[in-house]
């Protein structure tokens, strides 16, 4: 089984995002969107099996769950153990999916015009029986009335879509149809989604209307809502400067939660919360930048252990001569899991490369916390 065709864009230490496509598309659904976020993302596209580029098989998969499997072959295969993840209809249904049973991988979910369950079976094993008959043909005929609102001026986008429907191969076509009507994710399986979820909307789209985008919302943990006017179902190509934004909003509070919970977690939930409480509008942005930043990306990559990031942090600290943040992280060092000994060991390690006066300052700063530390302990 060969990997399903994708391409990658962005810095490939950056944080992962997979982005989904919608059934008889390819990957060019994501390409207003694909530029903004790989500034910040290693962006991963990944094309459905018989889609664009990535080859027809004999034996497609015929489930939700059997496409996820493929994403999550292709994450593993990239190094992605942990990802963002955006997908469109079928795309948004995989992810999901991997929200829901494998939720230690997914880090943040976006669902753009997308369900928890797309209608009775009946009409869509009518669609692919039809589809095996007659081909795809007949399919690009009648998307723009599908997928974009009345009256959509074409473009060179909106076209080339339009052309991935009529090369999309038939039968991986027909078991993507089998797949979805096979599918649905009870209240249990939405309850188990602990990525922070956007679901997003086009108003117009007929396919997954926005009552299906609020069921989701109402039922997904930690989920926001937002329903953009002027879009159909293909709301990345109809509207892409406003998805663009919906999804650098939704990934910059991500990265803020998940910053702020590593914050809390390393330098303590005291402190954080008087950081917090003496920011001011001048400061704010600092605030918002440190935790995005220096929590939310470096602090929660999974390269290094906190035990050596700590490490690390401190001879940075004592190579700069920063006493009053290299005191906060003495504190935070304990608390990811050194002991004195080892602290001490590190200061010796920042005598020997970062002078003799560097490390008998920081020496007595440590000292000063340890003490503390231990007289915190025997109250």
């Amino acid at each position: 089984m060969s990997l399903l065709h994708h391409t990658t864009e962005g810095r490939p230490e950056a944080p992962a995002l997979l982005l989904g496509p919608s059934l008889g598309t390819g990957l060019g659904l994501w390409d207003a969107q694909t530029p903004a976020l790989a500034r910040g993302h290693h962006v991963i596209r990944y094309d459905l099996p018989g889609h664009g580029a990535s080859p027809a098989e004999a034996d497609p998969p015929r489930t939700v769950a059997a496409l996820a499997a493929r994403v999550l072959a292709l994450a593993d295969a990239l190094g992605a153990t942990r990802f963002a993840y955006a997908g469109v209809s079928l795309g948004g249904a995989i992810g999901a999916h991997l929200a829901a049973h494998h939720p230690a991988r997914v880090t943040s979910l976006a669902l753009v015009c997308s369900s928890a369950d797309f209608g009775t079976p009946e009409p869509w094993h009518a669609r692919a029986a039809r589809v095996r008959s007659e081909g795809v043909g007949w399919l690009a005929e009648n998307a723009p009335a599908r997928w974009f609102t009345p009256g959509h001026t074409p473009t060179d986008a909106t076209r080339a879509l339009l052309a991935d429907q009529r090369a999309a191969d038939p039968e991986a076509y027909a078991a993507c149809c089998e797949a979805i009507a096979a599918y649905h994710l009870d209240d249990k399986a939405l309850a188990r989604i602990t990525a922070p979820t956007l679901v997003l909307a086009g108003r117009q789209d007929t396919a997954t209307p926005p009552a299906h985008a609020r069921h989701l919302a109402d039922r997904v943990p930690h989920a926001t809502l937002t329903e953009i006017d002027g879009a159909a179902h293909l709301a990345p190509a109809e509207q892409p400067a406003r998805v663009t934004a919906a999804l650098l909003d939704h990934l910059g509070s991500t990265a803020h939660h998940d910053g702020l919970t590593v914050r809390r977690e390393v330098l303590g939930a005291d402190h954080v919360d008087r950081a917090a409480a003496a920011t001011t509008e001048f400061t704010a942005p600092f605030q918002d930048f440190i935790t995005r930043y220096a929590w939310g990306e470096i602090w929660t990559r999974p390269g290094l252990d906190r035990r050596t990031r700590s490490c690390v942090t401190l001879t940075a600290l004592v190579a700069r001569g920063h006493h009053e943040e290299l005191a906060l992280h003495v504190r935070a060092a304990v608390r990811n899991g050194l002991t004195p000994e080892e602290i001490g060991e590190v200061l010796l390690q920042s005598a020997v490369y970062c002078g003799v006066p560097a490390a008998n300052a920081a020496f007595a700063v440590a000292a000063r916390v340890l003490a503390a530390l231990e007289e915190e302990d025997r109250r």
